[in-house]
């Protein structure tokens, strides 16, 4: 960055007290812009820099008390793929972009259609057979523009997802059939990053977090087999439009959670979500 980076920056700071009556520093959005016109840097360069001086932009402020200046320079440093952009993966991307995570790899090969209205964050009726990859680009770019999205209009599979995934800190699946989540799993394990899964059914969810050399899918699904592909319970059960929200949201906290280094690695767990009971259960997998 140029000498008169760090001055600029220093003057366009803003002095303010947060709500827990501390006072702070930070930089309006307008602000953000502005130096980053000025100085030809991305967005997401000069939050990152104002963070490091301690300068908070000021769009992340109610994050900074639970993530932290480093724990926010590290979200906005990472790059996580979201495998389906549909009920779970919408939400997702909306989240992880609001908590300002720079570079975001989208990957969904389908298109809107009547039935997905219901639940799908990004779906509209004026979206309808348009691609769910470049509305998750364009909703981004509407919230956050120091994040960038790749839109990968394709369906990822075990040829392709490794290549799609390179570079990732970790990926979420947000996926709605069995054999793309075997692919999934397999193409992380390749790649040695963490896995957050995420599942629907009904008024009913699950989460777990797959980690590298420890594949989980054969333990949650059983081993795949041709009568067990593609046959989950959301084909009967249908996907209304709470559970989604609750689990997408459980996903990115995990998601958030490992990219600042607030993960604990418990033991390999399957976290079972029934709305209609108001009860979660913690299965604990096999160690091996």
């Amino acid at each position: 960055m140029e000498d008169g980076f760090a001055e600029a920056l220093r003057q366009a700071a803003r002095s303010g007290v947060s709500p827990a009556g501390q006072s702070y520093r930070f930089l309006a959005l307008g602000d953000t812009v502005a130096l980053a016109g000025r100085f030809g840097l991305l967005r997401r360069d000069v939050e990152i820099a104002a963070l490091e001086a301690g300068i908070i932009p000021e769009r992340y402020q109610r994050s900074i008390g639970t993530v932290g200046l480093p724990g926010q320079i590290r979200l906005l440093k990472a790059r996580v793929g979201v495998v389906g952009a549909g009920g779970l993966g919408g939400l997702a991307v909306e989240l992880l972009a609001r908590m300002g995570v720079g570079s975001l790899v989208v990957i969904d090969g389908d298109d809107f259609t009547d039935s997905n209205l219901n639940r799908q964050l990004l779906a509209a009726e004026t979206d309808l057979l348009t691609g769910k990859a470049g509305a998750a680009a364009r909703r981004v770019a509407e919230i956050n523009g120091s994040v960038t999205v790749s839109a990968v209009s394709s369906r990822g599979d075990a040829a392709n997802l490794p290549a799609f995934l390179e570079g990732c800190s970790l990926a979420l699946d947000c996926l709605d059939n069995l054999t793309s989540r075997f692919d999934l799993e397999e193409a992380c394990q390749r790649l040695g990053i963490p896995l957050v899964h995420g599942a629907v059914a009904g008024f009913m969810g699950q989460i777990a977090v797959i980690r590298p050399g420890r594949p989980l899918f054969s333990y949650i699904y059983g081993p795949m087999k041709a009568e067990n592909i593609d046959r989950g319970a959301e084909t009967s059960l249908g996907n209304p439009a709470a559970t989604p929200a609750m689990i997408a949201a459980w996903q990115v906290g995990e998601a958030v959670k490992i990219l600042i280094g607030l993960d604990e690695q418990p033991g390999d767990r399957l976290f079972i979500f029934d709305m209609l009971t108001a009860q979660m259960v913690a299965v604990e997998l096999p160690a091996d």
